[in-house]
């Protein structure tokens, strides 16, 4: 099947600003919680004060704390700590002990994932430990990963062996083949009737489903 697609490849980082509680504060995603989302400003001192409390108290707890939204914040905490202080190793300093350099740069770069990774963060389907080795990755290995995690039911050890071997020079799509992962690959449910007019036009057009599948999106997209 060919890879070709219309428009331009989706950002694989951050568009919002950083610190805005952009999923965290969707009603839609975390229900009620959104009224309560915190922003962290990097360039007001008072926010950044109030990163730093959040940080630490992430750093302490995050160990045994599941909770999706909370390490979302913590990420965010992490990230505007960086974005005030210019660097990983100031971020830590600020934060003080037992707050490593390693902890700081990978929630930031979790804060960093593009909206619709974080979203599934959010909702539970990405475990945060997971979405950490997606974000080791960058560019479109990012959303390759990300969904293959999903569509595979990877292992967060399988996504960090994964993420190695992509950082030490594989491409995404040759990893996840000899893992045994097919890129692109996902089990769709359709109503019957567009069911039907899949199969029908994939035989008058002798093309595979996926084919006609792919060919429809784009032009929808397009």
């Amino acid at each position: 099947m060919s890879d070709d697609w219309p428009g331009r490849e989706p950002p694989a980082d951050r568009e919002s600003p950083v610190g805005a509680p952009v999923i965290r504060g969707d009603e839609d995603v975390t229900g009620e919680r959104a009224a309560t989302a915190k922003a962290f400003d990097p360039e007001d001192p008072d926010s950044v004060a109030e990163a730093v409390e959040t940080v630490r108290a992430f750093a302490t707890a995050s160990a045994g704390d599941e909770d999706n939204v909370v390490m979302l914040r913590g990420a965010a905490a992490c990230a505007a700590l960086v974005r005030a202080e210019q660097s990983y190793k100031g971020a830590a300093e600020r934060a003080g002990d037992g707050v490593g350099v390693s902890f700081i740069r990978k929630w930031a770069r979790v804060h960093d994932l593009p909206r619709s990774i974080r979203r599934h963060v959010a909702q539970g389907h990405l475990a945060p430990s997971a979405a950490k080795h997606v974000a080791r990755v960058g560019g479109d290995a990012r959303y390759q990963l990300a969904w293959a995690t999903l569509d595979g039911d990877l292992t967060v050890r399988e996504v960090r062996n994964l993420a190695s071997a992509v950082n030490n020079g594989t491409s995404v799509e040759r990893a996840l083949t000899e893992h045994g992962v097919t890129p692109g690959e996902v089990t769709l449910s359709l109503p019957p009737a567009a069911y039907r007019e899949l199969r029908r036009e994939a035989a008058l057009t002798d093309e595979d489903p996926g084919t006609v599948v792919a060919r429809a999106l784009g032009e929808y997209l397009d």
